[in-house]
């Protein structure tokens, strides 16, 4: 096999890796600002729920995860799962477990903000929405920054993962390659591939970091 042609289907490869990030990110950090809600909610119930998920999705393997989601349909409910079903499948498990470790990242820096602030929107007049949005968001966002570009790089290495529903991702293909050529040659591209993917990650991050230090 041709330099050329391992590469384009590396790049191949590459594309559902980044496929497989950005559809991720888009859905799970929404849905962790919501589950972050409901650990802090005053009902019981709610509280108790978005625990429990949370605890459940950080403390079991996201392997184990993606597997139970494709085959869920299945066995609990006798659905045949549709080939089309694999690629939403590997996006569907990875949102939900990125969506607690966000969870946990937004709580965290919610409760971070003193609460003289949030008394002082409703001596302003602001109500609970429009505090939330106008004066505590914007300052979550700025301190949980670090953390979350913590969880994204990881991300873009967790994608691997997704060879356990035979998603042919950037990592599967090298190991395809590289056993066909018998040469580890592939696999160190592929590491080289994810070094600049996390690379850039990390330095748009760090743009966006600078971009609302605005104190400095």
């Amino acid at each position: 096999m041709s330099t050329i042609t391992m590469l384009r289907l590396l790049g191949t490869g590459m594309l559902k890796t980044a496929s497989i990030f950005f559809f991720t990110l888009l859905f799970s950090l929404p849905l962790g600002l919501i589950f972050s809600f409901g650990r802090m909610s005053k009902n019981g119930l709610v509280r108790g729920v978005s625990k429990l998920y949370i605890s459940v999705m950080r403390g079991t393997p996201l392997m184990l995860q993606l597997i139970v989601v494709y085959f869920a349909p299945y066995y609990i409910f006798g659905i045949k799962i549709p080939s089309w079903y694999r690629s939403g499948a590997v996006i569907l498990a990875f949102v939900l477990n990125y969506a607690a470790y966000f969870a946990e990242i937004y709580r965290s820096g919610i409760e971070s903000i003193p609460i003289g602030q949030y008394e002082a929107a409703r001596v302003l007049g602001y109500g609970k929405t429009q505090t939330f949005i106008k004066i505590i968001l914007p300052q979550v966002i700025k301190r949980i920054l670090p953390p979350v570009t913590n969880e994204m790089i990881t991300l873009v290495k967790d994608t691997s993962l997704a060879f356990v529903l035979t998603e042919v991702e950037m990592f599967t293909m090298a190991k395809q390659i590289a056993a066909k050529e018998a040469s580890i040659f592939p696999l160190m591209v592929a590491g080289i591939f994810y070094y600049f993917f996390n690379l850039a990650v990390a330095a748009v991050m760090e743009w966006v970091e600078k971009r609302l230090n605005y104190y400095r």
